[in-house]
Order: structure tokens, then C-alpha cells, then sequence
């Protein structure tokens, strides 16, 4: 299955079921979590007798995960002190719990706003349990200082954060002020979705995935509002027939091309052929044919006119054209001129096969949407943030700011899938949860990434594959192959072609799918 991100509020609605609902003790769940949080550590340690270890602990949850961590490290031979953020006669419930079995193993407690965290000599082991997923806004001064202190012991020490570095926040994966920087962190019952996101892992170092025993049926009936993209994607792409011949493989129209933008269209086709499409055509300006078939001779076109432009009946030529496609990406270098934008509002009268807009037809999109969805529900947009800050009339900086939301706005007001591309790309559908992808690899951010991607999810709608299913699994692809190319340009340097051309060696690497 995919992988469950719950947001900070899910996370704590899960512990709550698990307790009043289910059964289980407070008191079970967050033995269980400073239990796994040893088991980390002693992967990065398998012999801890005789180690130095300092616990921060806060005031919350946090804290009692730390009190329990401290007294299996005591046991196993370690020198703990734990650094507590309020009076200990202060904590209460299942924290004020472990505190007392930590304080009767012998653990030694001093109150962190009276220690001298300057004096105190560099230690093997942090172990940072200040702030949970919790926390969001600005930190106090004094958390700011003991966080600075934490990382300052990070040059020399190792330092494992509990659930969440401190000062992250749990929905966003962002700093504020400032935040822990962790060498490994452990997460309880799944990762909370800041962690999932690309702005968390410069803080988080290694991200440990640990069950604390939260039921399943739980889990199950009450699914996060995002989820991450995985391996399981694959499950989406059609397995070959060896009976099948081009005819069979699914048929992608690439309506694009304009004078000096040729190779945005052939670069989409060539990711259509190369994520497995039978056939792919080019529609262009019938001038732009010749130099857009040099790209790639296994290419068709279907030239549009008789010029360098678009036609003034583009749409109602293609229309003779439409039933022979089992799917169509309109946009990678279409322009941005009027007869490109007269070509996408006659595209959208017709009765059209799956689409997805892409790059220019995006641009032409701005303003045709704002009387409600113009578009079919067997439709993707994928705008990068600079599309998607001119379809939704704000800054990048705004969407930036809230991918999330912008993205899951933009696929209700349509009724398509929404795809916000960029590091830890974002889909949405309506009725759907958000789906987010794992990568952030340096080597798709080179110009025409977009274009083969666009063409990868048109080849799954030309093969019979659900929207949201083609968008998914498109993105998780082109991320893999990002990922393999990392292996032979780890300074970048690669090409957008060679993206494409990594495609079927992504599979090969893995299961047969299906």
C-alpha cells in the first residue's frame, strides 16, 4: 500500500482511539515507542555499555519517550542524565509515569533551565525528546537556546531526535527559528507528513519508520488525509501482452510546437515511448513538422496549416483526427500567442480523449476556469510553481508556502488531477487524499524534465490507466529515474532525453509489475 503520512491532529486522533477505543494503555504505547527509539540507537551502536548519553526532555509526550529511552539505556550500561524542561512533581499522566520508573533505575534528572549546558563536556550520545509534531509558530527563547546548544554537541556527538527534531513543524518539515539537526530520527506508527516533505531533511538524517502497536483496523477506518508514494505504484502499470502489437499499446497525440520550442513536443513523445506507448504523434504547425520529426524518427507528426503557426481552425482540423488517440498531453511548447490560445479553448469543446495540460496550455488556462470546472474529469494539470501561481491569481512565494492547500484547491475548482510539480511534487483529485512523492532529485531540475513527465503520464492514459493512477505512477517513475541518473551525473550534467531514456531501466531494477 501507499504510505500513510497523517498530519500532527490524525497522529493524536490514532492515540486517542487506540486508548479509549481499543484499549491500550498510554502508558503501553509510549513504552513501546522508547523501546523502539533503543532499538535504533543500537543499530548505530551495538554496544552502548559505557556511553555517555544526555536526554532533553520537554514537557509532553516527548518527555516521557525520553524517560523511557533513559532507563533501557541505564540498563543497558549507560551513563544518562536527563535534562528536563519543568519541575518533575509537574509531569503528569503516562509521562509522570515513566519518570518514576526512570528516577527508581537510577537515572539521574537535573531541570534544564538550571544546568550549565556550557560546561557540560561533549557526550557520546543526544538524545533530543524537547518538542513533538506538535509544535508550529515561533520558538521561545529559551528552546531556541537549547536547541543551538543540541547542535553545537552535534559536531561531536550523535543525536537521535524523538518523532520529530525539535522545532520542526509536524505539517510543514519547516524551520522556524531554528531546529535540531539529527544524525538519525525515529518516528512512532508512521511517519507524520513534515518529515515526508523535501524541507526536513536537512534536519532529520536518517528516518526510522517504528510500529508503537496502533491497531491496524484503526490505521485502516481511519486513513490520513495524504499519503506517499511508493513502490507500490507500479502496481498501476499495465503488464506487457505477448500478443500485442503497437496498435494495441495505446496511441499518444502531443499537441505542441512552436518556432524554437520543437523540442518540448518531441521530448514529451519521446516519454511516451518510453514509459511503453505503441505510438505517439506529434500535432504542430505543419511548417514545424520536418524539424520536429528530426528529433526522433520513431515520432509521427500530424501537420496542423500550412505555416510556422497554428492555424485559424487548429481546433476543428484536429478534430477529424481526435478518435484515432487513445490519449493527448496539449501544451509542451505550443506558445503563447493567440491562434495557441484559440487551439485550447476549440480543444476544449471538443469530446477529447484523457488529456493532460502541460507548460503553454497552462498559460492559455489562466481565466477560463474562473466560472467553475471547465474541464473533464479524465483530465491532469501539471504546473510547476510559477503555472500554479498564475492559475490561482497569487505569488510563487505563496504557494510555496502551502503546496499542499494551492494544489488541493486548484483540483476541486477544476474536477481534474492536479500534479504541482518540484521537489516532493503534489497530486490531488477531488474526493481523493494527497499523494507526495519521495524525491527530490537534483538531476530532474533541468529544462524539458516537465515535458518527458507529461509524457509518461500520457502513455498510462493512452494504456488504460486512471488519471489519478497515470499521475502517480508517472511521477514516482520519472523519480526513479532521476534517482538512477544521480549514480552517473552525481554533479548533474545530464540531459532531459537521458531522463527518458532511463525509463525502462528503472523497471528492469525492479519486480515485474502487475
Amino acid at each position: 500500500m501507499l504510505t500513510p503520512l497523517p498530519t500532527p491532529e490524525e497522529m493524536v486522533s490514532w492515540d486517542r482511539l487506540s486508548i479509549e477505543e481499543f484499549g491500550l494503555s498510554g502508558q503501553i504505547l509510549m513504552e513501546n515507542a522508547g523501546r523502539e527509539a533503543l532499538q535504533v540507537l543500537q543499530s548505530y551502536f551495538p554496544t552502548l555499555a559505557g556511553k555517555r548519553v544526555v536526554l532533553f526532555a520537554g514537557s509532553g509526550n516527548n518527555g516521557g519517550d525520553a524517560f523511557v529511552l533513559a532507563r533501557h539505556l541505564n540498563d543497558c550500561g549507560c551513563t544518562c542524565i536527563i535534562l528536563h524542561t519543568k519541575d518533575q512533581e509537574a509531569y503528569r499522566g503516562e509521562s509522570a509515569y515513566h519518570l518514576g520508573l526512570a528516577a527508581k533505575a537510577g537515572v539521574v534528572f537535573m531541570r534544564l533551565h538550571e544546568y550549565d549546558l556550557d560546561g557540560l563536556r561533549f557526550p557520546d550520545i543526544i538524545i533530543d525528546g524537547l518538542l513533538g509534531t506538535g509544535f508550529s509558530g515561533e520558538l521561545r527563547r529559551d528552546y531556541a537556546s537549547w536547541i543551538e546548544q543540541i547542535n553545537r554537541f552535534g559536531a561531536r556527538s550523535f543525536v537521535l531526535a524523538l518523532d520529530i527534531p525539535s522545532g520542526l513543524n509536524g505539517y510543514t518539515g519547516k524551520s522556524g527559528t531554528t531546529a535540531v539537526k539529527a544524525q538519525a530520527t525515529v518516528t512512532f506508527a508512521a511517519a507524520k507528513i513534515g518529515l515526508f516533505l523535501p524541507e526536513a531533511a536537512d534536519y532529520t538524517g536518517d528516518l526510522h519508520v517504528r510500529s508503537i502497536g496502533i491497531p491496524r483496523f484503526i490505521r485502516e477506518d481511519n486513513p490520513p488525509s495524504s499519503f506517499g508514494l511508493d513502490e507500490s505504484c507500479f502496481t498501476f502499470l499495465p503488464r506487457p501482452n505477448r500478443r500485442q502489437h503497437k496498435g494495441t499499446a495505446g496511441h499518444l497525440l502531443v499537441i505542441g510546437g512552436s518556432p524554437g520550442l520543437t523540442g518540448a513536443p518531441a521530448l514529451a513523445g519521446l516519454g511516451g515511448l518510453r514509459s511503453g506507448a505503441g505510438l505517439v504523434t506529434v500535432a504542430c504547425p505543419a511548417g514545424l513538422s520536418a524539424e520536429i520529426k528530426s528529433h526522433r524518427p520513431e515520432i509521427m507528426t500530424l501537420p496542423l496549416g500550412d505555416g510556422l503557426d497554428w492555424p485559424e481552425q487548429a481546433a476543428t482540423e484536429l478534430s477529424e483526427h481526435l478518435e484515432r488517440f487513445d490519449a493527448v498531453v496539449l501544451g509542451p511548447g505550443m506558445g503563447r500567442g493567440q491562434r495557441a490560445a484559440d487551439l485550447l479553448q476549440g480543444y476544449l469543446e471538443l469530446d477529447h480523449p484523457p488529456t493532460v495540460f502541460d507548460a503553454d496550455a497552462l498559460f492559455h488556462l489562466v481565466g477560463r476556469l474562473d466560472s467553475g470546472p471547465a474541464l473533464k474529469d479524465h483530465s491532469v494539470l501539471t504546473p510547476h510553481p510559477g503555472e500554479m501561481a498564475r492559475l490561482c491569481r497569487v505569488s510563487t512565494t505563496e504557494i510555496q508556502m502551502d503546496r499542499l492547500v494551492w494544489n488541493r484547491r486548484l483540483a476541486d475548482q477544476t474536477g481534474a488531477v492536479s500534479l504541482l510539480k518540484g521537489a516532493g511534487s503534489v497530486l490531488a483529485a477531488p474526493g481523493q487524499p494527497n499523494y507526495i512523492s519521495p524525491f527530490s532529485q537534483p538531476t530532474l531540475a533541468v529544462g524539458g524534465s516537465g515535458d518527458v513527465l507529461s509524457g509518461v503520464i500520457g502513455s498510462l492514459l493512452a494504456r488504460g490507466v486512471p488519471p489519478l493512477q497515470a499521475a502517480c505512477l508517472g511521477v514516482y517513475w520519472h523519480g526513479l529515474a532521476g534517482e538512477l541518473l544521480e549514480e552517473e551525473y552525481p554533479q548533474r550534467g545530464n540531459l532531459a532525453g537521458e531522463i527518458a531514456s532511463a525509463l525502462p531501466r528503472v523497471i528492469s531494477t525492479r519486480a515485474a509489475p502487475g
